[in-house]
């Protein structure tokens, strides 16, 4: 009887956790709208704490959806933001386990969030150091920003993130020409924290 009891309680426990669960939609907007806040609005002093919680968040919204594709991105976009405030070693760290966690979601769903995937690894891939430090590879950076680019052509990041690709190799005609692309794309309903930061920096670059 005690038995029994006890694999009851256990099994109502297991069913009120699923119960309590975040799905993807519930929890995404939250993710998306804490890395527009952490990236573009949080003082540079509290930028890794913010990016830290976040990161915890989108692992956990990751654990409870095994599976799906979008928390992987997120997880990774959060990890690869947080390498770039901190620095050091622990980015390194950061920026390799971003790339593993987009391989796992491109196995998923290749072209979930509007390609954000190659948009992520090819943001990756340019700003990374090169080998033996890391993975960097602008020639391969290229490769994915073109695949995020023929599935989202119109795109805010693909567009920014290939422009900026192509100005740091001394392309300034091709790079301003996809950058003021992304000036002109289209709102994204939802992330309007997010393009008008990205817009503010398309705008910096282009008034170099």
């Amino acid at each position: 009887m005690r038995k029994l009891f006890l694999g009851l309680l256990l099994g109502s426990l297991a069913l009120s956790f699923a119960a309590r669960a975040e799905t993807v939609e519930e929890g995404l907007p939250a993710l998306q709208h804490g890395w527009a806040e952490a990236y573009y609005v949080t003082a540079a002093a509290d930028k890794e704490k913010q990016f830290e919680r976040l990161g915890a968040r989108a692992a956990q919204l990751a654990a409870a959806n095994p599976g799906r594709a979008e928390p992987l991105v997120w997880q990774a976009i959060i990890l690869s933001s947080h390498a770039k405030f901190e620095g050091g070693l622990g980015a390194l760290g950061k920026i390799k386990t971003a790339r593993e966690l987009l391989l796992q979601a491109e196995k998923i769903q290749p072209a979930v969030l509007d390609g954000s995937i190659y948009t992520s690894l090819g943001s990756l891939y340019a700003k990374a150091p090169g080998w033996p430090i890391a993975y960097g590879d602008r020639k391969k950076a290229a490769e994915y920003l073109q695949r995020a680019l023929q599935i989202n052509p119109n795109g805010i990041d693909p567009n920014y993130f290939y422009g900026d690709l192509l100005l740091e190799q001394g392309n300034r005609a091709e790079g301003e020409k996809y950058l003021r692309k992304a000036l002109a794309a289209p709102p994204r309903p939802g992330r309007e924290d997010a393009d008008t930061g990205r817009r503010a920096e398309i705008a910096a670059l282009l008034g170099k």
